[in-house]
């Protein structure tokens, strides 16, 4: 588990336009991660962030690549737990190549919030609830926010 070496990230957001795509698998992880995001979002300021569902983490790419036009910051959040197929590295990798190329193409950051565990108890470990020891969820809304922010003073 990463958890040690994190930075503290703190952005205000104020005004900021932010919508988090969040998968629909795994219901009691992905509540935990969406109340993360949310979480982050208020500490940041952000005011009414959209939230949009869709069913699985692959389908977080093309989600992100629609909203992007009109927002300063998106946060991604899935969860892909191994099984035992090759299905997980395919999710696993489709799912970061669209939301890099989203973020990169559009430049508009994309908060990584994708769990990729190997099973159950991992993933409740990382998504925010009672007793976990990480929240990704959070995590991720922060990195999104705190990027846009710094971006705004870059020149593009």
């Amino acid at each position: 588990m990463s958890g040690t070496g994190a930075p503290t990230v703190r952005a205000d957001g104020r005004g900021l336009r932010v919508a988090v795509v969040a998968a629909s698998w795994h219901e009691e992880v992905m509540d935990g991660l969406l109340d993360g995001a949310r979480r982050a979002l208020v500490e940041a300021g952000v005011e009414e962030p959209l939230v949009v569902r869709v069913p699985g983490t692959f389908e977080l790419g093309v989600a992100c690549a629609r909203l992007a036009p009109t927002h300063d910051a998106l946060v991604a959040l899935g969860v892909v737990v191994r099984g035992g197929t090759p299905h997980f590295e395919y999710v696993c990798q489709s799912a970061t190549a669209a939301l890099t190329e989203v973020a990169v193409r559009t430049g508009v950051p994309v908060g990584f919030g994708v769990l990729t565990c190997d099973d159950d108890e991992q993933a409740r470990d990382r998504a925010g609830l009672p007793g976990s020891r990480e929240d990704k969820g959070h995590e991720a809304a922060t990195a999104a926010v705190s990027t846009a922010v710094t971006l705004r003073g870059v020149p593009g």
